[in-house]
């Protein structure tokens, strides 16, 4: 699991994704930042937009907003939120995003889980798309294969004319043997249906006619974006990587392997494809800000197990992720993973400058919306003042 808040490494230059204005400086470097509603430049065959490099080489920290809406099942001690008051709460936070000037909302696709993983994210950005003017709204991951990729081709265009731009999707396969067979599909062809699910969303966003399967296909209207929403591809191993080159894609890894960079730019420079792949950080990927932590921890702790278990036990052989935690057996050992931050907001500041970026996951394992409010409000009013130096 992947999303567009870490650090991006490039073949030739370090870049930083910027959809939206308002992100807040936090360190010096050579970082070039891109922005959906500048100028479109071309960039290995993908049309991308871009920034200079702040002032004084300054990078603006971004605040992401992640959302899976998830509630664990009745007799679970996480479990009191109901999924309608869960919805609302996300649409109201992320309103509250676009206001106070954070950068991108995150949502997530599983199907048939106990506590309600999001099965439909391209359903729920097209309300938050409704619901917001500048942020970035990404789709990490989509499993594209679980759907008709004529019909999701034509909902992401929807979605990305509702958003004028803002829209970006990484898509993936999945890994649940569950969902395979609750789509019918054979999951030794995953990849393979992968690979058609992207070149068949591609040809319809040309707006012209292409045969599929002995069908004349033809999608209209076109979307907001040049050749469709920026599509990334997701994984965590070499073979994964050389696949998206092979695609033309770009590459975010789940990992900060260098193995898969390295593959990744060998086939880039192989079929001839200017690429670049994103390593993530080891950043947290949940972070709650309060003046008391070890109360909150307390208080989240529920929450917190639910997703990390969860995780854990989705987990397939040779699967790898920054957020996954390994030892779930005690809130210490999950504390000690480094993926979930309870943090002041001077130390919020510091995770800023530390990474560049900050992961706000509110509404996590089913964390009540008041609970999570506490977090944004400290947010809104003690971090990304000092962030923005303001």
């Amino acid at each position: 699991m992947w999303w567009m808040s870490q650090k991006y490494a490039c073949e030739q230059v370090k870049c930083h994704p910027r959809w939206g204005s308002g992100g807040s400086r936090a360190r010096r470097s050579r970082w070039v930042r891109f922005d959906t509603r500048s100028s479109l430049s071309e960039v290995g065959g993908v049309k991308m937009s871009w920034f200079d490099v702040d002032d004084g080489g300054t990078l603006m920290a971004m605040v992401i907003m992640r959302y899976d809406l998830r509630i664990p099942p009745p007799g679970s001690p996480a479990h009191g939120v109901t999924a309608s008051g869960q919805y609302a709460a996300c649409l109201e936070q992320v309103r509250w995003a676009d206001r106070v000037g954070l950068d991108m909302v995150v949502l997530s696709e599983h199907h048939g889980t106990d506590d309600g993983f999001m099965p439909a994210p391209v359903t729920l950005a097209a309300a938050v798309a409704a619901s917001t003017e500048r942020i970035g709204i990404n789709i990490s991951a989509a499993l594209v294969i679980m759907h008709d990729p004529v019909r999701l081709a034509e909902q992401l265009a929807t979605v990305d004319l509702i958003a004028k731009g803002r829209m970006s999707v990484i898509c993936g396969t999945g890994y649940r043997q569950e969902e395979f067979e609750m789509a019918g599909l054979d999951f030794k062809n995953r990849f393979a249906d992968l690979e058609r699910s992207v070149s068949v969303m591609r040809q319809a966003w040309t707006g012209e006619y292409f045969d599929l399967d002995g069908r004349r296909i033809k999608v209209r209207p076109l979307p907001h974006t040049p050749g469709g929403p920026m599509l990334l591809m997701g994984g965590s191993t070499p073979v994964a990587a050389r696949r998206a080159a092979r695609l033309h894609c770009f590459f975010s890894a789940a990992n900060n392997d260098p193995a898969v960079a390295d593959a990744y730019r060998e086939e880039c420079e192989k079929v001839g494809f200017k690429g670049f792949v994103m390593l993530p950080a080891n950043a947290p990927g949940f972070i709650h800000v309060t003046d008391d932590p070890e109360r909150d921890w307390n208080r989240l702790a529920p929450y917190i197990m639910h997703e990390a278990r969860s995780y854990g036990e989705w987990q397939r052989p040779g699967q790898s992720s920054v957020v996954h935690v390994h030892n779930t057996e005690t809130l210490d050992d999950v504390k000690a993973s480094g993926v979930y931050a309870v943090v002041t907001p001077d130390e919020c500041v510091a995770l800023a400058n530390k990474f560049g970026s900050l992961t706000m996951h509110p509404l996590m394992g089913g964390i009540p919306p008041e609970l999570a409010q506490e977090s944004l409000d400290r947010l809104e009013r003690d971090v990304l003042p000092v962030l923005r130096g303001s």
